[in-house]
This record gives structure tokens, sequence and C-alpha cells, in this order.
């Protein structure tokens, strides 16, 4: 049985796009034919979910009981890698529970992968969550997210200032989620669909749509960018799969669907 994989996007603070980086992921994993599932943790109304009903089961991470739904499944569910999109808050806290189970043992020890997400605001707020982050990463691939899709200008007040808390992670690896037409962006949300879907101007239940070609335009031309992001940490070789022949272009992956 492959080795299971976990994947914790999240942030203390709220409003930095963390959603949005999980629904890139479940788009990107779809497109390669890694089987996924997801949690949110938005309880009880989720905003991942909405998106991506099919695969995702919101949850309360905070509770022993959905936390056993979660882990007790990992290496009996089918689904290979586990996305959890952690709402605004509790990203520390959930990496302390994670640390009192004894997960981050088992990810240490090479049971399961683990990669932390680590969404980024602007402020040093958000810094000091890198350095409080940092205690639970041993063993765990970590993932800085510079998140352009709210206008956020990231630290230009104080460069040297981020980069000495960057440097206190070692291997840590820095992404970029670049900025998407606010109009293209806004008319997925009000389809309720997944980026690929809206690309190939498909429904809630794969029915044809009738969504604009610029906005379509748009939003390829950026879920390529962020996908190529991924190709560059090798994302797929981090969760044990090959792609199998397969293209993560976003405009090939649109026509197979």
């Amino acid at each position: 049985m492959a080795k299971p994989a976990v994947i914790v996007v999240g942030a203390d603070k709220g409003g930095v796009g963390k959603t949005t980086v999980s629904r890139t992921l479940l788009d990107y994993f779809n497109a390669n034919n890694i089987p996924t599932r997801a949690f949110d943790t938005e309880s009880p109304r989720g905003t991942l979910k909405r998106f991506h009903p099919g695969i995702t089961e919101i949850v309360d991470m905070t509770t022993t009981a959905d936390q056993m739904k979660i882990f007790d499944t990992l290496n009996t569910a089918a689904p290979s890698v586990t996305v959890i999109d952690v709402r605004a808050g509790l990203l520390s806290p959930a990496l302390a529970s994670l640390r009192d189970i004894g997960f981050l043992d088992a990810a240490r020890s090479g049971q399961i992968t683990f990669a932390v997400f680590h969404i980024l605001g602007p402020s040093i707020a958000s810094l000091d969550e890198i350095a409080e982050t940092a205690n639970f990463m041993i063993g765990a691939k970590y993932f800085l997210v510079k998140n352009f899709i709210n206008n956020t200008s990231f630290f230009e007040w104080d460069q040297a200032t981020y980069n000495s808390y960057f440097h206190r992670i070692k291997d840590a690896t820095e992404l970029t989620i670049p900025k998407l037409n606010e109009m293209a962006y806004e008319q997925v949300e009000v389809s309720s669909v997944p980026f690929l879907k809206f690309v190939a101007n498909k429904g809630v239940q794969d029915e044809p749509a009738n969504y604009s070609f610029v906005l379509r335009g748009y939003v390829r031309h950026w879920l390529a960018n962020v996908w190529s992001e991924f190709d560059r940490i090798k994302l797929t070789d981090l969760v044990g799969k090959d792609k199998g022949g397969r293209s993560t272009n976003v405009a090939e992956a649109d026509s197979e669907k």
C-alpha cells in the first residue's frame, strides 16, 4: 500500500486566501489522476466543500472524534492524499494536536508523508507564525506561500526582517501564488465550481455552462502559473506518485475532463 500523504493548508491569520490554495491543490491532483480526499475545518459551514463537494468532508478538528475521522483512516481510505484546509486561527493548535497524537513522530519516522502549506499574510504577525510553526516542522515539508490573490504586498517595508525569520527554518521552500483577475475570480466564486471545471466551461453537475471566454482565459492562464509552482517543487513526487505520462498543462487537462 502506498504511503499516505497529508497536506495541511493553513494560517493563524484570516483573509490570506488559504482555501484558494487548497482548491488549486485539489485541481492539480485531479489533473494528475492522484486520488485525493479533503477535509474542510470551517465547521459547520465549509467553504472548500462548496467547490469540491464530492471529495470534501466538513470536520471540527478541535474534537477528538473528528481527529479520529481524519487520521484513523489514513491507511484504510482509498485516496492516498489527504488535504486538510485548516480554518483561520487554527494552524498552530492543529499542529500541536498532531504532535500530541503522535502524528508528527510518525511523519518523522517516514511512515507518513507530511507537508504544510503555510499561507503568509503581509504583517509581522505572519512572521511570528513562522517562528511558532517551526517547532513542528521536523519531518515535514514546509512551504511558505505568498498568495497575491488579495492584492497583498509582502514585507516590502523590511525584507531583511522577513529573511531573518524565513532562514530560521531549515529546508523551507517559498511558493508564489500570482494574482488572478478580480472579475474572473468573482465569476468562479459565483459559479461554485472548481477552477478547472470553470476553465472547461462546465457547471456543478458537468452540464455545459456559458462562462465568459475572456474570464475563462484569465483563469486558465493563472492556474497554469500556479501549477508550474507545484511542478517546481515536484509535488507529485512528494506525494509518492509520478505523473504517469499525464501533463499538468491546464489546456490539456481541461480537454480531458
